[in-house]
């Protein structure tokens, strides 16, 4: 997974192809929702077609947008995946010039310019992130907070009970190792980290 790549940064690339104008949009996402809400923001209504793409892990989905099928968001989507991207969002307007492209010039346009879009991007390797829990008690929790993020992880959820807490974290996978005798040390051997994947 480290070779997977997402954008640091939106941005932007314009072309011209045979007198029609084609803008390319992209963005890193997290979920299904920003990735429509980031389509939602930068679609220009006076534009022939909104075509657009998003990949985030095993999840992704594409969009015509009235251009024949499989002539937008699909090459869209291909570039995505071409370029090493995940965690992504690419959005092409197109305005019509007045020459038609016919189906292969369509998917090399769309194809090229979200390609060339990624291309000119800042970008930064994605991490292989594990999901991992541990519990705590309210004396070490503050502690364990702090010290949590010097190993890069996150605290995604906390969970309350009598005895203390327990946090659900995100960690990147490099550094569990790191994290579990961490937080043995803090808890004298008594906290354990339970990582969701592992027997």
């Amino acid at each position: 997974m480290s070779s997977l790549f997402t954008l640091e940064a939106p941005c932007s690339y314009r072309e011209e192809v045979r007198k029609s104008r084609f803008v390319a949009h992209a963005a890193a996402v997290a979920s299904a929702d920003e990735a429509l809400a980031f389509f939602a923001r930068h679609a220009d209504p006076t534009a022939t077609h909104n075509c657009w793409a998003y990949r985030i892990g095993a999840t992704y989905r594409f969009n015509d947008d009235g251009e024949p099928g499989g002539t937008a968001g699909r090459p869209i989507l291909q570039a995505i995946d071409g370029q090493s991207c995940d965690r992504v969002a690419v959005l092409v307007v197109r305005w019509f010039g007045g020459t038609l492209l016919g189906a292969g010039g369509l998917v090399r346009a769309y194809g090229g310019c979200a390609a060339n879009c990624l291309r000119l991007g800042r970008r930064v390797p994605l991490l292989d992130l594990a999901e991992a829990e541990v519990a705590c008690t309210f004396a070490e929790l503050p502690l364990f907070k702090a010290r949590i993020k010097e190993q890069g992880a996150e605290v995604l959820e906390e969970r309350f009970d009598e005895q203390g807490a327990t946090l659900a974290l995100s960690v990147p996978r490099p550094r569990l190792a790191a994290l579990r005798a961490m937080l043995s040390d803090l808890s004298r051997g008594r906290a354990v980290l339970a990582v969701r994947d592992e027997p």
